[in-house]
């Protein structure tokens, strides 16, 4: 039996102070249609023109667009606030973690509806790995931020007696995170967490593949913490090649390992470190002396129960002996009528593919020779059910 893998990647908490680790789990951003023709402006520029449609761009667009001058300005602004050293004081780092703490309990509604919009996320799942998740980080980070802080005292050698040392946890600077959008909440606000706790400033660029999260990220973190160190910038491939243009402190990146080159060639002009959390392959290894319920109930939690397989944990394929494979296909397919029943495209327990585009892939893998007269259970599609 062999499970196809949707996404994998795994999180790492960014910051000269905190390293923390966890493992989670990122089609253009949904934009709507331009309408054919609105005059807004007295200065108008075209920009697409054909015999039966006629769109416009007016200058005050053209002026808010996001482009390298604009995202150098940005870091400019967000260095000038690093340097003030306000970002270093416990009072600051306390503050900022606080304030995402409480934004996490205000408008935890809000914060479901989006992953519901995005991911068709249940509420219960939506609630367990992405909010109750980042909420603990803070909680953590509040508790031993002032431990992650003190300096730490070692050793000298005899050599530069009678001298004492330290070492003292510095931030890193201007830092930008990129995030993904598998677990778009969780993703994104976690490494803003370690970076706050290790005193940064910061840049989040959430992904346009979850556009209803990202929006609300925006939104709420310029309502809820200070928006002179932290910043958050939404967009595309345009918007992020800006920021990557620009030298950062630090770059966190989660997502394809294609982007990930991407983002690497770039952070190597600057020499800035990064983080690049890339995903790989999550195995199953199955002996025949298990108790096989138990066993059919936590992959299927790991694989379809969490994000519908969109996710780091989710189980890549299974390693089995041949004789006890049979046994295990058909617990597996028990387990799953019992967790999504008869017709899992109808279940509300079930989280959707995030995009037509992936689902086109995915659809594209059940269609491979080797693969179509090998499927045991399921199979079933339906691409206005995302």
């Amino acid at each position: 039996m062999r499970i196809r893998i949707i996404e994998q990647q795994s999180f790492n908490v960014l910051g000269g102070i905190c390293q923390t680790i966890r493992t989670f789990a990122y089609c253009p951003m949904r934009r709507a249609k331009p309408s054919p023709i609105s005059f807004t402006h007295s200065f108008l520029r075209i920009s697409r023109c054909s015999a039966s449609v006629l769109t416009v761009t007016t200058e005050e667009e053209m002026e808010q667009a996001f482009d390298a001058r604009k995202a150098a300005l940005l870091v400019q602004e967000l260095r000038k606030s690093f340097n003030s050293g306000k970002t270093k004081s416990y009072e600051w780092r306390a503050a900022q973690l606080q304030s995402i703490s409480k934004m996490i309990d205000e408008r935890e509604k809000e914060i479901i509806q989006a992953l519901q919009l995005d991911l068709s996320k249940p509420e219960l799942e939506a609630f367990v790995s992405e909010i109750s998740m980042t909420k603990s980080s803070c909680q953590k980070a509040l508790k031993d931020l002032k431990r992650w802080m003190a300096p730490e005292k070692v050793s000298t050698s005899i050599t530069t007696y009678p001298s004492s040392a330290e070492i003292v946890s510095e931030p890193f600077g201007v830092v930008l995170i990129i995030s993904t959008w598998n677990y778009p909440f969780l993703l994104s606000l976690d490494p803003v967490i370690g970076a706050i706790a290790a005193g940064n400033a910061i840049v989040l660029k959430p992904s346009e593949i979850a556009p209803a999260t990202s929006s609300l990220l925006a939104g709420l973190l310029s309502e809820y913490v200070d928006r002179s160190t932290i910043k958050v910038v939404e967009g595309a491939v345009p918007e992020t090649s800006a920021l990557l243009d620009q030298k950062w402190d630090k770059i966190f990146y989660t997502g394809s390992t294609r982007v990930g080159h991407i983002v690497m060639a770039a952070a190597a002009k600057h020499l800035t470190p990064v983080v690049l959390e890339l995903g790989g392959k999550c195995p199953a290894i199955v002996d025949s002396n298990i108790n096989l319920e138990v066993a059919a109930r936590r992959m299927i939690a790991g694989k379809w129960a969490c994000n519908n397989g969109q996710a780091c944990i989710a189980i890549d394929y299974i390693v089995t002996t041949k004789s006890f494979a049979p046994k295990l296909v058909a617990a597996l397919q028990l387990t799953l009528e019992e967790f999504f029943g008869k017709n899992p495209l109808e279940s509300q327990d079930m989280s959707r593919i995030v995009n037509l585009y992936h689902f086109k892939r995915l659809a594209k893998l059940l269609d491979e020779d080797g693969t179509s007269d090998k499927i045991v259970l399921g199979g079933q599609r339906d691409e206005n059910n995302l």
